[in-house]
C-alpha cells in the first residue's frame, strides 16, 4: 500500500494513533488532546536574518528599574540677533521710540514742510544745550550765592543779567534775583527792569517785610521771571551803600530766593565788595577777549589768592566776553589757556548786538543762539559747583 492510502485510511478512521516506536512492541499510546492555551509550547525561533525575506528579530531590552523622576534640562535659549520678536498679548505692538524732533534752523524748516513726514532729528548745538539744561535744572540743597567780578567796560552787568534769567527760566520752581552791589552807580536794574524803584535802605529800614508778598513790592522782575534789586539811581541824591546796610539787606533776600546774582563792584578794596566776598559759592570774572583786560582779571584772582580765598578760585569761572566784536582767534586761545592751565573753566562768548547797546536783555527771544549757547555753559559750569558746597543754614523760613 502507498503512503497516500495510509494517510487517507487515517483521516476515515479517526484521530492518529502513536505509531509504536520501532523499537517499541508495546500496545500503542494513549488518545491526544489539544493541551490548554497556557500550556502551548512556546513559538518555534524565526529564521536568521541571513535568510532572505526575514529582517532581523527584535531583540527585548534587559529589564532595569524605572530611573528617579529628574526635572526637565533648562536649555537657555539660543541667542538671536537684533531686536526680539513681539509677543502678541491681544494689545497693538510697542512702538518704536520717537527720534526727538529738530527746534530750531534749517532741520526744524524740513520738518515743517514735510509735515513730519522728514525728521532729521535735532542738531549738534541742540542735543548740547539739552545736556547743559539737565545740569542747570538738577536738584539743589540749599540756596546759593554768585558773584561777578570785572573791570569797568568789559561787560560785567550784561554777563551777571544774563546768567540770572537763564537759571531764573530754567528754574521756575525756584526764585532768583540779582543784586547790584557796584557803589559807582551800578546799571544792573536798566538791564534788568528799568521801572525797580526798591533799595538796600528800603529792605533794610522796612521791620515789617516778612512775606514774600510784601518784598516783591519793593524789587523788579523781567519776563524770564527774574527778580532784581537795583542800586541808587544817579538821578536821586547819593547815598553812600555801606556793608552793614548791604549785610541786612541780603539776609533778608536770602529768605526767599534759592540763587542770588552778585554783581560786585570793579574795585576789590571797596568795604561792600568785601562784605559781598565773604559768602559766595561760585563766582564769575569777566574779562575782555584783550591782553589788557587779561592781565586786570588775572590781578583779581591773585588778589583772592593771596586773601586766603584759594577755595573760591576753584569754583570760579573765566568769560571771555566779546563785547565789542574785534577779538582775533588767536588772542583768544591764547588767553584761554592761560586760564584753562590755572584750573578755571573758561567760556568764550562772542559778539551781540543785543548785548551791546544796552536796554533790557532777553535771553529767549533777542540772544543770538550761539550766545546763549555760551551762557548755557557758563552758568552750567556754576550749577556744578554748587554740588559740591556744603548746605547753608537757610535764616529764617520763607512764607
Amino acid at each position: 500500500m502507498t503512503e497516500r492510502e495510509d494517510f487517507l485510511r487515517d483521516r476515515q478512521s479517526g484521530p492518529p494513533q502513536h505509531p509504536a516506536s520501532p523499537a517499541d512492541d508495546g500496545p500503542p499510546t494513549e488518545q491526544w488532546t489539544m493541551p490548554p492555551n497556557d500550556q502551548w509550547p512556546a513559538p518555534p525561533a524565526p529564521p536568521a536574518s541571513g535568510q532572505p525575506g526575514f529582517p532581523p528579530p527584535p531583540q527585548p531590552a534587559p529589564h532595569q528599574p524605572p530611573p528617579a523622576q529628574q526635572p526637565p534640562a533648562q536649555h537657555p535659549a539660543p541667542q538671536q540677533p537684533g531686536p526680539q520678536p513681539w509677543l502678541d498679548f491681544g494689545g497693538a505692538p510697542p512702538a518704536a521710540p520717537r527720534k526727538p524732533r529738530p527746534t530750531s534752523g534749517w532741520r526744524r524748516a524740513v520738518h515743517v514742510a514735510t509735515f513730519g513726514l522728514i525728521n532729521l532729528g535735532p542738531s549738534k548745538a541742540e542735543r548740547r544745550a539739552d545736556e547743559l539744561r539737565a545740569i542747570i535744572q538738577a536738584p539743589l540743597r540749599s540756596y546759593y550765592k554768585v558773584g561777578v567780578l570785572g573791570k569797568g567796560g568789559v561787560g560785567k552787568t550784561s554777563v551777571a543779567a544774563s546768567v540770572g534769567s537763564v537759571f531764573a527760566e530754567l528754574r521756575p520752581a525756584d526764585r532768583v534775583v540779582a543784586i547790584d552791589a557796584d557803589t559807582a552807580f551800578g546799571r544792573l536794574g536798566s538791564r534788568v527792569d528799568p521801572t525797580a524803584r526798591g533799595s538796600y535802605w528800603e529792605l533794610a529800614g522796612d521791620r515789617n517785610l516778612e512775606s514774600f508778598a510784601d518784598l516783591k513790592a519793593r524789587i523788579g522782575s523781567n519776563a524770564a521771571g527774574l527778580y532784581v534789586l537795583a542800586g541808587e539811581p544817579a538821578s536821586t541824591r547819593r547815598r553812600v551803600l555801606d556793608p552793614a546796610i548791604y549785610r541786612e539787606a541780603a539776609l533778608r533776600l536770602d529768605r526767599h530766593f534759592t540763587i542770588s546774582i552778585i554783581d560786585c563792584g570793579s574795585t576789590m578794596d571797596a568795604p561792600v565788595t568785601q562784605e559781598a566776598l565773604r559768602d559766595l559759592d561760585a563766582l564769575i570774572v569777566v574779562s575782555s577777549p584783550w591782553a589788557d583786560g587779561a592781565g586786570a582779571a588775572a590781578q583779581t584772582m591773585e588778589w583772592l589768592a593771596n586773601h586766603g580765598m584759594s577755595e573760591l578760585l576753584r569754583r570760579t569761572v573765566v568769560v571771555l566776553n566779546d563785547s565789542d566784536g574785534h577779538a582775533d582767534k588767536k588772542t583768544k586761545a591764547a588767553l584761554s589757556q592761560q586760564f584753562t592751565s590755572r584750573g578755571q573753566v573758561v567760556v568764550e562768548v562772542p559778539f551781540d548786538p543785543h548785548l551791546r547797546p544796552g536796554g533790557v536783555i532777553d535771553v529767549s527771544r533777542e540772544m543770538a543762539p550761539a550766545t546763549r549757547l555760551r551762557f548755557l555753559e557758563i552758568t552750567a559750569a556754576i550749577a556744578g559747583h554748587f554740588s559740591v558746597v556744603p548746605p547753608h543754614s537757610v535764616p529764617g523760613e520763607a512764607n
